[in-house]
């Protein structure tokens, strides 16, 4: 798992653990422990918009519905790709087949698949 997946899994233990509830605030947390503080890592929006996507849509255990991000592209890409992963869960160990099917784009992901398959990994997908 790549950093962006362990931010994802971070964010939900700092939301699990009580030090806060937003989801937002989680993975800039997370993200800054992985990453630091001033990292173009920590930056990065399309990993951390795939996040909040599926933290909106309420498809992220322990995380309420609401509104948490502004990209459209990003949160898609994530809600595919885990509509794909509940009807071939075999794609979980294929990120670029995976994405290929999500995005429809030959282009490579940037790491929103990481965050998707961290998730489903750990069974944090509703």
């Amino acid at each position: 798992m790549n950093k962006y997946g362990l931010t994802a899994i971070e964010a939900i233990q700092i939301i699990e653990a009580g030090y806060c509830c937003d989801p937002k605030v989680a993975w800039d947390k997370a993200a800054e422990d992985l990453f630091g503080k001033h990292s173009s890592g920590k930056q990065k929006l399309s990993p951390r918009c795939a996040f909040l996507g599926l933290c909106e849509e309420g498809m992220v255990r322990g995380i309420a519905p609401s509104d948490y991000c502004n990209s459209v592209k990003n949160k898609d890409y994530a809600l595919r790709a885990v509509a794909l992963l509940k009807k071939d869960p075999a794609l979980a160990t294929k990120k670029n087949d995976l994405w290929q099917k999500a995005a429809g784009l030959s282009k490579v992901h940037n790491n929103q698949m990481d965050v998707v398959l961290a998730l489903w990994e750990h069974g944090l997908i509703k």
